[in-house]
């Protein structure tokens, strides 16, 4: 998302947009970095129910969760508001992109907004990405952002990004600009930066939409074309590619998205991630890490409808695509944005998407086998540090569902403690659930199953 001009990512695929406030259109914002150095993932994939209904195997170990998949953008003009300070410290975001949007590409960053930046990210928890400029900026000034937050002031920032959607440049001010230019531009900024700290961890291209198939869609195509070149030019130097992803609107109406759209959207992961994994080894000869460094339904800010981005039924289709994030193994997530209207938070409250931070605040960290036969009604499964077995069912539907749970290696507990999110419940305890049977969760909902002594 970026403030007013990023919303050029999609005017070149869509007509202008009537009575929608252009205000974020899938701009990078800053993502928080995790504590140690990516290693690259094998490509996971979806595995067949080897149970009807609900499949979880205790005793099959698909390794760590990224701690950084559960992130946000934050910049000058995402600002959380005071009397919100300590429910976002509550809600365990790990990382955090700065500045948001097309921010970063507007202005230069002052000193003391770095510093406000890495003392925010402290006092949450978060792990810091800064983005340096790249339109209107230089490389010796992208190193001298690296000298002040790691040489100057020992922030010892491990994550950056260079430029926010440079495919969206020719749409503006650059009508020239060309994906060889960027690619040009891109490594003499990061052999800038890294000649001041060698440790740095390089993300990108941050291109502005990644899908798995353009489907006759030139617009889309460009965006896979660009992200291509990219790797292949650059793909020696980059540590973790990047990319944005806003699924709606998907026309020239400009029509916000529906309940019945979102529920069909999050299965779109189950093949962009692996297509994602699939051109950096045609273009690198080796795995990557990857990363979606802006995340939402909508590039267009939106509110008040029954699945805008103020709405429980945003909140759950998000809760579902991070699940599908998890069981692919992507490294670092960042929604857009912590604050405003595409936010965690609004103005005076929680939008319902926090929620969803809470819910998998309870998860554990471990990635264990899981499987369902419906595309509705998703199951997640890990394992804590101390050994408990949590269970994450997403029901997108729109009725409540009743569905056989087979748990294998879980122990012999006969209940678990259960947690719920939905129209009635803010990620509440609500008690305990029966095992080995069937288990019923609510409508659009998220439920989590805390399963001890297994």
């Amino acid at each position: 998302m970026s403030r007013a001009g990023s919303c050029w990512r999609k005017l070149a695929a869509i007509a202008v947009v009537p009575a929608l406030v252009l205000a974020g259109c899938g701009s990078s914002t800053p993502t928080p970095s995790s504590a140690a150095t990516p290693t690259p993932a094998a490509t996971t994939t979806p595995a067949p129910t080897p149970a009807a209904g609900l499949y979880v195997d205790a005793g099959a170990d698909q390794g760590p969760i990224s701690p950084l998949i559960f992130g946000s953008n934050m910049g000058p003009w995402l600002a959380v508001p005071f009397d919100l300070q300590t429910q976002v410290a509550a809600a365990g975001v790990k990382t955090l992109t700065f500045p948001g949007g097309n921010w970063g590409d507007e202005y230069n960053l002052m000193d003391y907004q770095v510093d406000q930046f890495i003392n925010y990210c402290r006092l949450i928890g978060a792990e810091p990405r800064i983005v340096a400029r790249l339109k209107g900026g230089t490389a010796q000034q992208a190193a001298d952002l690296v000298k002040y937050a790691n040489v100057t002031k020992g922030y010892n920032v491990k994550y950056w990004g260079i430029g926010n959607e440079a495919d969206l440049y020719s749409l503006g001010a650059l009508p020239n600009y060309t994906v060889a230019k960027y690619n040009e531009e891109w490594r003499e900024w990061a052999q800038a930066m890294r000649a001041v700290d060698s440790k740095i961890v390089l993300v990108g291209p941050d291109v502005s939409q990644f899908v798995a198939d353009a489907n006759g869609s030139s617009y889309m195509q460009t965006r896979i074309d660009w992200l291509t070149s990219f790797l292949h030019v650059n793909g020696d130097i980059v540590d973790i590619v990047s990319i944005h992803r806003y699924p709606f609107p998907t026309d020239t109406t400009g029509q916000l998205p529906t309940k019945d759209q979102l529920r069909h959207n999050s299965q779109e992961w189950d093949e962009i991630i692996p297509a994602l994994r699939k051109i950096i080894r045609e273009q690198t000869n080796r795995d990557l890490p990857v990363a979606v460094t802006e995340v939402n339904s909508s590039w267009v800010a939106n509110s008040g409808g029954e699945a805008t981005m103020d709405s429980l039924y945003n909140a759950i289709w998000f809760g579902d695509v991070l699940g599908r994030m998890i069981k692919q193994d992507v490294l670092m997530v960042d929604q857009f944005a912590l604050a405003g209207g595409y936010g965690i938070v609004g103005r005076d409250a929680p939008y319902p998407m926090y929620y969803v931070y809470m819910m998998y605040q309870r998860f554990g960290s471990e990635r264990l086998r899981a499987a369902s036969d419906d595309p509705l009604v998703q199951v997640y499964a890990a394992r804590r540090a101390d050994g408990t077995l949590t269970v994450m069912i997403v029901n997108l539907g729109s009725v409540p569902a009743t569905k056989p749970l087979t748990i294998v290696a879980g122990g012999a507990a006969a209940s678990a403690e259960t947690w719920l999110f939905d129209k009635d419940h803010t990620a509440q305890q609500i008690g305990a659930t029966g095992l080995g049977g069937t288990i019923t969760v609510p409508r659009e909902s998220m439920t989590l199953l805390v399963v001890a002594g297994n």
